[in-house]
């Protein structure tokens, strides 16, 4: 297709017929702040290209590399070792430069790898049913709202004080177009989550109460009593798992009564990636399935008797009309889901119950290591490989002094919850199996010389 470029007067058409009088009008749900108001300062407006790729390859030696580094960043992303496999597979032509199969008769193999991928998510989270994957999990967790508010026909969601706060970003976001009401509350530097509050909120009105698990603090808790007070009151309880390793060693949502899982794929299958792409999970109880935004792929027989795959439900706007749609979903990271699905197929059952195990000890042991340095409290009573340390002062500078000593010892809740005096002193802590020992020592020796 050739590129054929607009004139002015094309524009000032097309800005007429929406109603917009200029391009910036365009831009105007973007916070003035984040906007460019020139050229990006550092780059020459042109040059030659050897001399970009020497400039470019110059930025990024600034970037500290994970596996360089003692590296215990989480919250949300985190840093497993992923087989060589995994990116092997991917790259073959078949899959890389395959599309969403809009003619799913000819893209037997695209799904069969997203059935394949769907009964794997499935028995992770524990649900009945689980979808053809999503874009990640913040928006995974915004459709599960809307996927409730479609289902108890309510527009009141309750999110837990332990829900990450880029997802409760997302979900802020999205709810200013659907008028969802959205009551929420800042997490307390304690070993005590907020089950209690949450089950003395909800009532007619509420759709769904959204929960983590493990939540943002790293802190884990029996989702049962929550969920039964839920559907008493004819709501949902929407589980959010951001480390999906820890259901090889923790009872999935599924199997406390979660009638809508969700959660980030990323840890299993997929690097850091400077934040992404990373694919989005999604399972629920089997009576919701028509509600589930994205693909749904099913096995069948063809008019021989041969097994095939078919693409079972298709409810997003791409595949069938705009008003019937359940989401305006555009990418369900396929590429990320083949990565996840072949991680998984390595490792199986025994394999992730094995490198989960390995995760929690290696976590306990630093846990311990860290908490023994003068002037730091541990702050979780269970946790799996993620936990949250009481700096005893501000965490932001001394995460800061660490980096500069070339350890990426975590992420401070200053950085998270900006202007929340009572968390600034907190460190969350992820531990996985590619942190060693010596990373540990280091991390430990260091903080003890800083806060000395």
């Amino acid at each position: 297709m050739r590129y054929l470029p607009l004139t002015s007067a094309d524009r000032s058409e097309m800005l007429s017929v929406i109603g917009a009088s200029s391009i910036d009008d365009l831009f105007a749900d973007v916070p003035e702040a984040a906007r460019l108001s020139g050229p990006v300062s550092g780059l020459p407006s042109h040059a030659s290209e050897l001399a970009v790729e020497r400039h470019m390859t110059a930025l990024a030696r600034q970037n500290v590399v994970a596996g360089e580094v003692p590296f215990f960043l989480g919250c949300g992303a985190y840093r497993h070792h992923v087989p060589a496999s995994v990116d092997h597979l991917i790259q073959r032509g078949e899959f890389l430069t395959a599309y969403t199969p809009y003619q799913p008769e000819i893209a037997q193999g695209t799904l069969q790898m997203l059935f394949e991928f769907q009964t794997q998510v499935a028995r992770l989270l524990g649900t009945d049913v689980a979808n053809a994957s999503m874009y990640d999990g913040s928006t995974a967790c915004w459709e599960a709202i809307g996927m409730a508010r479609r289902i108890t026909k309510r527009g009141k969601a309750i999110l837990s004080s332990g829900l990450h706060p880029h997802y409760v970003s997302v979900a802020r976001t999205m709810a200013k177009y659907t008028g969802d009401a959205l009551e929420t509350a800042l997490p307390d530097l304690s070993a005590e989550t907020d089950l209690d509050r949450l089950i003395a909120a909800i009532d007619d009105d509420t759709s769904c109460v959204v929960v983590q698990y493990p939540d943002i603090l790293g802190r884990t808790a029996d989702l049962t009593p929550l969920a039964e007070a839920a559907q008493a009151k004819k709501a949902l309880l929407i589980a959010v798992v951001t480390e999906p390793v820890a259901l090889g060693a923790i009872r999935s949502p599924g199997e406390m009564g979660a009638d809508i899982v969700v959660g980030e794929g990323q840890s299993i299958g997929v690097g850091l990636q400077f934040g992404g792409p990373y694919v989005g999970l999604m399972g629920c109880k089997e009576k919701y399935i028509r509600q589930m935004p994205g693909r749904f792929c099913g096995e069948t027989v063809d008019a021989n008797g041969k097994r095939g795959f078919v693409l079972t439900l298709s409810t997003r706007e791409q595949h069938i009309r705009r008003e019937k749609a359940t989401s305006n979903i555009c990418t369900n990271s396929g590429l990320c889901a083949l990565a996840f699905s072949i991680h998984m197929t390595l490792l199986g059952e025994k394999g992730l119950r094995g490198l989960a195990g390995i995760n929690h000890a290696a976590a306990v042991a630093a846990a311990d290591r860290l908490a023994a340095v003068p002037g730091v409290r541990l702050i979780n009573e269970s946790f799996f490989n993620e936990f949250t340390l009481d700096l005893g002062q501000e965490a932001r500078p001394i995460v800061r002094a660490l980096a500069d000593r070339g350890i990426l010892a975590g992420v401070s809740l200053g950085r998270l919850y900006p202007g929340a005096d009572a968390l600034a002193n907190g460190l969350v802590v992820a531990v996985t199996e590619t942190a060693t020992e010596e990373d540990v020592e280091r991390l430990a020796s260091a903080l003890e010389e800083i806060l000395a």
